[in-house]
């Protein structure tokens, strides 16, 4: 099928190394020589100009969602000309009493053209299709709903 990779990198650089004082900066590096820019989350000391790990996660979640469903409103003949999440992830104690994202909300809002648009039905189907098909949905316990004004 196929692998992935990414880099992390994380150095000290002389700070102090109590748990209030070290620096969360770090740097994640792809196979394809991007870089980003990673800290934790401010809630636990990170920098708030950096992407969190938890806010990543949520963006995986949603990207992977619209990929998935704009290849089966593709396939389906629909025409999207551009599609907009405004996804939320909440972290909270998961049923082991465990600090996780328990869930992800995705708010799409599509936007078609063409003779052809797609009816409600056809949205739940394209909306469940592609939760049901997506790599990082189907890689993780976090409850996943799409709450679409289409």
């Amino acid at each position: 099928m196929s692998i992935h990779k990414a880099t992390i990198k994380w150095a000290r650089n002389d700070a102090d190394f109590g748990y209030k004082t070290y620096p969360r900066d770090h740097v994640w590096r792809f196979d394809n020589g991007i870089e980003v820019p990673a800290s934790a989350t401010p809630a636990y000391l990170g920098n708030p100009q950096r992407v969190d790990p938890e806010s990543a996660f949520v963006a995986a979640l949603s990207s992977c969602h619209m990929l998935t469903f704009l290849a089966l409103a593709s396939n389906k003949g629909f025409v999207v000309d551009s599609y907009e999440d405004s996804a939320v992830g909440h972290v909270e104690k998961n049923a082991n009493g465990k600090l996780a994202v328990t869930r992800v909300e995705l708010h799409p809002k599509i936007v078609y053209s063409g003779a052809k648009l797609p009816t409600p039905a056809d949205l739940e189907w394209l909306h469940d299709k592609a939760h049901r098909e997506c790599f990082i949905a189907n890689s993780v316990t976090t409850d996943v709903r799409v709450l679409s004004d289409d």
